[in-house]
């Protein structure tokens, strides 16, 4: 019954968030630039934890220049459906020190909520798991295995590789994904749709070299004048994306008030909204164009110069039924049109991620519901998300039979990649017995 995983995740939350606070102490930050020996320290780690719940064949997935994820599994009986959990280890860097109340890497708790990097994303995860486990003991009555990922905060670029050199072992019916987050806090949530990625470097030149601006100003323009020219017809005047040729959709169901997506954005007093129809279609179903770099001479070098050449990195989040090679075709041709006073300008692919639907239907599902109503005592709620998981495309397309499901314990007030990341305490602990519970569900059923 329902009663026992509650109580027994109850008094085995103080442990659970001790086993929390020790992962966060860990930097394993997985970007180029920092130590691949803790993001290995964090598998270690890791690793040691499955072995302490029980888990056997425990052990460290590796692959030639990827960091390292962990496996173990608990055989269930014969016949049961296998459930594959899936989390991630590593993190992304903390970014500026001084925004953060305390280090990065030392946990602490304010106002129920628990404080650090890689709190909510994604080792919060990783004790949902290891909680779920504990709870159910020896009684879960499915095959359960562990999938510990190290690379996803780098776009998880060895995942394909991971499942097909380890097809035999991460093989399941199942597929549980605990990397995404909840509507709001206290409000069981589960993810039903992902948006893509595509992302190009443009290069705008005008001169061969630089010249002096009061020789040649009013007479060319300088690059980087070109390029504010060229990135401003990516918007029509309400914000809209004007790159023509995308997949824009309208969503129904939730809905989000300005107020709070002016809260959550931290958005300045007077600042708009851009674009057109539901805010939540604006951030699940429709494109997004982001300027994320500019490559220019800074203020401190600044001189009286036309400057000849100047860049930008250009991101655009895509719907996730569009196809991203024809959304950076598009993209690209835009750019090359839009060219400014005969500017020569260069598009150069940078990152390519799918979007992702997911079908809600079945078994797993319904159990997930279950298990979601019995922890939060109300019904959970479905949401699309705005980001990009790109492995989830990669688990379809090699795992096609399985039921994915994507779900975690954050929520908006988390500040995932952002300083003073944290996790509510509680929500974790109901994200714990909800999985628990239905992993329970389906092991009765079948």
């Amino acid at each position: 019954m329902p009663d026992d995983l509650h109580r027994l995740v109850e008094e085995d939350f103080p442990r659970l968030r001790s086993t929390l606070e020790d992962l966060i102490r860990i930097p394993s930050v997985s970007a180029p630039g920092h130590d691949p020996q803790e993001v290995r320290r964090s598998a270690e780690h890791v690793a040691g934890l499955l072995e302490a719940e029980g888990l056997t064949d425990v052990r460290l997935l590796e692959l030639d220049g990827a960091h390292p994820a962990v496996f173990g599994e608990i055989p269930g009986p014969e016949g049961a459906p296998t459930v594959l959990l899936y989390a991630h280890h590593d993190v992304q860097p903390p970014g500026p020190a001084e925004e953060w109340e305390t280090g990065p890497f030392e946990p602490f708790e304010s106002g129920g909520r628990l404080y650090g990097r890689g709190a909510s994303d994604d080792k919060a995860g990783i004790v949902m798991h290891l909680g779920a486990i504990r709870a159910l003991g020896a009684d879960s009555g499915v095959g359960i295995k562990v999938f510990i990922e190290g690379e996803e905060e780098v776009g998880s670029p060895h995942l394909p590789d991971f499942l097909d050199a380890y097809s035999d072992l991460l093989t399941a019916d199942v597929i549980l994904i605990a990397d995404s987050s909840n509507w709001d806090t206290g409000v069981p949530t589960l993810t039903t749709s992902l948006r893509g990625l595509v992302a190009v470097t443009v290069e705008v030149r005008t001169l061969e070299s630089a010249q002096h601006s009061g020789m040649f100003g009013g007479l060319y323009p300088d690059a980087l004048m070109a390029l504010s020219r060229l990135l401003a017809t990516l918007h029509d005047d309400d914000g809209s994306v004007a790159v023509e040729g995308l997949v824009s959709e309208e969503v129904e169901g939730l809905e989000l008030s300005e107020d709070q997506a002016r809260a959550q954005a931290t958005a300045l007093p007077g600042v708009q909204t851009i674009g057109t129809g539901s805010l939540v279609s604006r951030m699940w179903t429709k494109p997004a164009v982001s300027i994320l770099a500019v490559d220019a001479p800074p203020l401190s070098q600044a001189i009286n110069q036309l400057v000849p050449v100047a860049r930008a990195k250009v991101s655009m989040r895509i719907p996730p039924r569009q196809d991203p090679d024809a959304a950076l075709e598009a993209l690209t041709n835009h750019l090359k049109a839009n060219a400014p006073w005969g500017a020569r300008v260069t598009v150069t692919p940078v990152e390519s991620a799918e979007g992702f639907a997911l079908s809600t239907e079945g078994e797993a599902y319904e159990a997930w519901r279950e298990g979601m109503r019995r922890a939060w005592g109300r019904e959970p709620v479905e949401m699309g998300v705005g980001g990009s998981i790109p492995f989830v495309a990669a688990f379809s397309e090699k795992l096609p039979g399985a039921t994915i499901i994507l779900t975690g314990a954050g929520d908006p007030k988390s500040s995932i990649h952002a300083p003073n990341e944290s996790q509510d305490l509680d929500d974790l602990k109901k994200s714990i017995v909800a999985e628990a519970i239905a992993l329970r569900i389906l092991g009765d059923r079948s």
